[in-house]
């Protein structure tokens, strides 16, 4: 018995990274599983492997969350978990960026949260509850300089897990958020190339847990928050950081 035996989940950026390692991991428990990313070739190869759906997904456009809740339930009939995941990051100092590169990282890390919650709230109404799980970060708690765009994003998915949560509880749809620290995914790694005054070893041994997570460390986090596991669980925020933000390392 897996944990998400019968569960329909929607993941989006499934294609790469953590998005990838959350689709293996909820097969693994047991969930059928939709993957949705642009990256059409990688996002199907992850599908095949899973025996799952692939659906070509903008988590900006109005028109592709209509179609993945479509795909979802032409597919299972129902969807009982929304994974939010799809996000970017561009670096760049607040007075060098350009307006237009901010906004879109506030389109796809904030705008696609709010989109999902809009687009997958009616169908798990319909199927009598569910649960949202929005993946936010660290830097939605602390801003680091360069990340400005990013750091905007991720503050305010808290605040539309929050509401949501408090909007869709009496409907039986729990909505959390989680807030990865450092993690070995190929986003991580671009961002920790532009931090070149920071010693990396210096880094990971100021934290309490001296070294960067595993995807699947994530997933299993993501994971219980889509379980009945948690079911007295809604608008809570969940750091997996390794200790980064639990104080100043001396």
């Amino acid at each position: 018995m897996g944990r998400l035996d019968g569960k329909v989940a929607l993941i989006t950026g499934g294609a790469r990274g953590m998005g990838k390692s959350h689709a293996r991991h909820f097969a693994a428990e047991g969930a059928r599983v939709v993957i949705g990313d642009v990256l059409d070739d990688r996002g199907q190869a992850v599908a095949d492997e899973l025996g799952s759906v692939y659906v070509h997904h903008d988590v900006t456009s109005e028109a592709d969350w209509t179609a993945a809740v479509a795909a979802v339930l032409a597919a299972h009939g129902r969807l009982d978990v929304l994974v939010n995941n799809a996000g970017i990051l561009r670096h760049g100092p607040i007075a060098e960026m350009d307006p237009a590169v901010f906004r879109q990282v506030i389109d796809v890390n904030l705008v696609g949260c709010w989109l999902g919650v809009h687009f997958a709230a009616p169908a798990m109404i319909a199927a009598g509850g569910g649960s949202i799980v929005n993946v936010s970060s660290i830097e939605g708690f602390a801003g680091a300089a360069g990340l400005s765009a990013y750091s905007a994003s991720k503050f305010g998915i808290r605040g539309i897990t929050r509401s949501a949560a408090q909007e869709l509880g009496p409907a039986g749809i729990r909505v959390n958020s989680v807030h990865p620290g450092g993690v070995m995914t190929s986003m991580a790694i671009a961002a920790a190339e532009h931090l070149t005054d920071v010693d990396p070893a210096a880094f990971l041994k100021a934290l309490p847990i001296a070294r960067f997570a595993e995807p699947i460390e994530i997933s299993r986090l993501v994971a219980f928050l889509a379980s009945d596991e948690s079911s007295y669980t809604t608008g809570a925020e969940f750091v997996a950081d390794g200790g980064l933000l639990a104080g100043p390392g001396y």
